[in-house]
């Protein structure tokens, strides 16, 4: 009996998927001859509600008006609506936000830069000094190597116009001003040879304040030099003891990049990048030094010999430099001879009278043959170490003799001064550096250089003696050589006592020739002679050296009478020879000094290398202070 309730169930149940059918109703109310259970009574009363199955909801829901579909429609277009209008509110109040987020932080980033810039590039920051400095020497413990590696960045930083330089002009005021070679120069402050060596970085040496960047030294053919390690530091005493032994690239490879340099200006400027451009310059069309390419600064390029030329045959010596002037004379506006190393072997043998005159005789010549309108001038570097009155007198009358316009005094020395201060114990490791070979150059050498320059000052000062006025007129110097009593001379170098041979001829005095017999070549006295050329505006921003140096540097050394002064050519040729002075000079106090005693130019290199590129403006600023306050009291 299970068995056909099961079976009348089951019909029911899929009953409820579809609606049942006529049929299916009557012949479930005439099934009676199956008994039906009372708690089977609910499954068939299911059946005879149809109303109330599933079924039957969606059969009501499928046939529902158009209205409620409008509805439900119109309703979700309303909540999109709402959605929509809510996101883009949203949105605009994020990106309102996000935009004034991006506009501060693009400007304090765009702030930061340009605040930035400004400090790293001005020579005045301290982080130079005090960061970029230790942090080469850190970095680098051959001091070698950190210099190499100082160069190399400056000259990437110049590539992209972000290396430091000297702002704001502060030599406008023109305290600082003197004239040297005809050249009214910015300061009174140079670099040493060996800051750039192979004339890799002149003019960013030049953007750092200085009026005279000396490069090299440069040998006619390239060479080595001394076995590594050949620089030592000594940073208690700020000190270094070099022995490069004059390693260079040689005079071609030197010109040619200075011939580039020159030919980049010239296509900057807007001359060209040919040969006639190159002239252009060469020839001073572009008013400016051709050197230094810079208003207001020289540059001077250093040459010796190499190590491999016999000492003793001085032909073959003096034929050394004149090959490197024949390369380098042109892109230069001073040649400095150095026979003063004292890491090459036997070269300070040549600072005797006679090998020293043979072969500056050979130097002036070439110079004169330089294919340029104007001729570089020609100077020699002396050692420090020869300092006895014969040595003295023997340099000067090979100076004389041979027409050299100038002197350099002070080179690295062999000597080993005393530490400093007074008393202080050099470490151990110091110690030893103290006893390597080399030349030693630092603060301690100041005293000895000072009292050379006044010297050479007082010696050169006196004029050529005898012995070398005699040996001139036995052996007459070449053409244009410089001496006091060539003729030529004065057509061809441009000379303070000679102002129709200088390019600024506005800025002579030719009224008062023995005013030319001073101990630094000065800046001529416009101010106290009415002159046409002092009337001028260009003229009358240049101030009186008498109101900015000691009188001892603005006063005739000894008294000329009315028969002296009419005559056009000085009785004596006084102060006639340019001393520039290198050794031991740190600060302004310094480098007045030595101006005081005679120098025409104070230059530096173990400073530069110890203060950073903001040594020059640091010692202009100290030089500008002493004069100030020396005014004031």
């Amino acid at each position: 009996m299970s068995t056909p309730r099961v079976l009348l169930l089951r019909p029911s149940l899929r009953s409820c998927r579809r609606p049942p059918t006529q049929q299916q109703r009557g012949h479930l109310h005439s099934s009676s001859a199956l008994p039906i259970r009372p708690h089977h009574r609910h499954a068939v009363n299911r059946l005879r509600r149809p109303t109330t199955t599933p079924a039957t909801h969606f059969r009501l829901a499928s046939t529902s008006p158009t209205t409620t579909a409008t509805a439900a429609a119109a309703t979700s277009t309303a909540a999109e609506t709402a959605s929509s209008a809510a996101t883009t509110t949203a949105a605009h109040a994020r990106n309102t936000g996000t935009r004034t987020r991006n506009f501060l932080y693009g400007t304090s980033l765009a702030l930061f830069l340009a605040f930035g810039y400004l400090y790293v590039t001005d020579t005045r920051a301290g982080i130079h000094q005090w960061v970029v400095v230790p942090s080469l020497r850190w970095i680098h413990e051959d001091a070698e190597d950190a210099h190499e590696a100082g160069t190399r960045a400056l000259k990437i930083l110049h590539l992209w116009g972000l290396h430091p330089r000297e702002r704001g002009n502060p030599d406008r005021d023109g305290n600082l001003e003197i004239e040297v070679f005809g050249h009214v120069l910015s300061n009174p402050i140079g670099t040493s040879a060996g800051i750039d060596k192979h004339a890799d970085v002149p003019t960013p040496l030049l953007a750092l304040g200085p009026a005279i960047v000396e490069i090299g030294g440069v040998t006619p053919h390239p060479q080595e030099g001394n076995p590594k390690p050949r620089v030592f530091r000594l940073p208690s005493q700020n000190a270094l003891i070099n022995r490069y032994g004059l390693n260079s690239e040689g005079a071609e490879y030197v010109a040619m990049r200075l011939r580039e340099r020159v030919r980049q200006f010239a296509y900057a400027s807007g001359l060209g990048i040919d040969e006639e451009a190159e002239r252009t310059v060469l020839d001073g069309e572009a008013g400016v030094p051709p050197g230094s390419l810079t208003p207001g600064k020289l540059m001077a390029v250093q040459i010796a010999k190499n190590k491999t030329t016999p000492d003793g045959d001085i032909e073959a010596v003096k034929q050394d430099y004149v090959y490197c002037v024949d390369h380098l004379a042109k892109y230069a506006d001073i040649i400095v001879v150095n026979v003063s190393s004292p890491n090459t072997p036997g070269l300070r043998t040549l600072q005797k009278i006679g090998p020293l005159t043979n072969i500056l005789n050979g130097v002036v010549g070439a110079a004169q043959s330089t294919t340029r309108r104007s001729k570089p001038a020609v100077m020699v570097k002396i050692s420090p170490d020869e300092d006895s009155d014969e040595q003295i007198d023997g340099i000067c009358d090979a100076v004389w003799a041979s027409g050299v316009d100038g002197v350099i005094v002070g080179n690295t020395t062999k000597r080993r001064p005393e530490p400093l201060p007074q008393g202080y114990s050099l470490s151990g490791k110091e110690s030893k550096i103290l006893t390597e070979d080399g030349g030693y150059s630092g603060p301690q050498m100041f005293e000895r250089t000072l009292a050379l320059v006044k010297k050479y000052r007082k010696r050169l000062d006196e004029g050529p003696s005898k012995t070398s006025t005699t040996s001139s007129a036995t052996h007459p110097p070449q053409k244009g050589s410089g001496t006091a009593n060539s003729s030529e001379t004065s057509s061809e170098i441009p000379s303070p006592q000679d102002p129709r041979s200088s390019t600024f001829q506005s800025e002579a005095n030719p009224s008062h020739p023995s005013e030319t017999s001073q101990p630094l070549i000065r800046l001529p006295d416009r101010h106290s002679v009415s002159t046409p050329e002092a009337d001028s505006p260009s003229s009358s921003i240049l101030p009186s050296p008498r109101d900015i140096l000691p009188s001892s540097l603005t006063s005739s050394p000894s008294s000329t009478t009315s028969e002296e002064k009419e005559s056009p050519t000085p009785s004596s040729p006084r102060g006639s020879k340019v001393i520039f002075a290198t050794g031991g000079i740190t600060n302004g106090k310094q480098a007045l000094e030595v101006l005081t005693a005679g120098a025409s130019c104070a230059m530096t290199y173990t400073a530069v290398v110890y203060g950073g590129v903001g040594t020059i403006s640091r010692m202009k600023s100290e030089m500008r202070e002493e004069l100030r306050r020396s005014n004031t009291s």
